[in-house]
């Protein structure tokens, strides 16, 4: 079984405890890696010899946050590709069109609960099996996730 590996940056250990266990229900070959900030994210992605297939960005974390961490994913040429989508709890559109012009993949509003959160994760997880190939529009339904093209 090929092991597919997925980034979250979130200072909320709540969230992102919620976030891997929903991620592990879903497909058991997904492995979440867990940074506390945009900083420790990236020390995180060159530390590692495989880069993720996703990157998530909680917008508000200490030290450096997921808006910073963007600017300098997108401005790397070694992780420029790799799909990110930016998480939050607010659903203002200025977030929405501010991480989408700077190259975020999506932008993902925070569910209320373990089950929404699961169904809008095995949606993303099962894009990731193509790359995010497929059409998108089994995502753009979904209430949640706004998707860049």
């Amino acid at each position: 079984m090929i092991k597919k590996i997925i980034l979250l940056a979130d200072d909320d250990r709540d969230d992102a405890e919620m976030f891997c266990e929903a991620l592990a229900d879903i497909d058991e070959s997904i492995i979440c890696h867990c940074a506390e900030n945009g900083d420790q994210a990236l020390k995180m992605l060159k530390s590692q010899d495989k880069t993720p297939e996703i990157v998530f960005l909680d917008l508000n974390m200490p030290i450096m946050n997921g808006w910073e961490c963007l600017k300098q994913l997108k401005s790397e040429e070694r992780y420029k590709n790799i799909p990110v989508i930016m998480i939050s709890t607010s659903s203002h559109k200025n977030d929405m069109e501010a991480a989408g012009n700077l190259g975020a993949f999506c932008y993902f509003v925070k569910p209320n609960n373990f089950n929404d959160l699961k169904q809008v994760l095995g949606l993303i997880a099962s894009s990731l099996e193509n790359g995010f190939k497929k059409p998108l529009s089994d995502l753009e339904k979904n209430k949640y996730l706004h998707i860049f093209h």
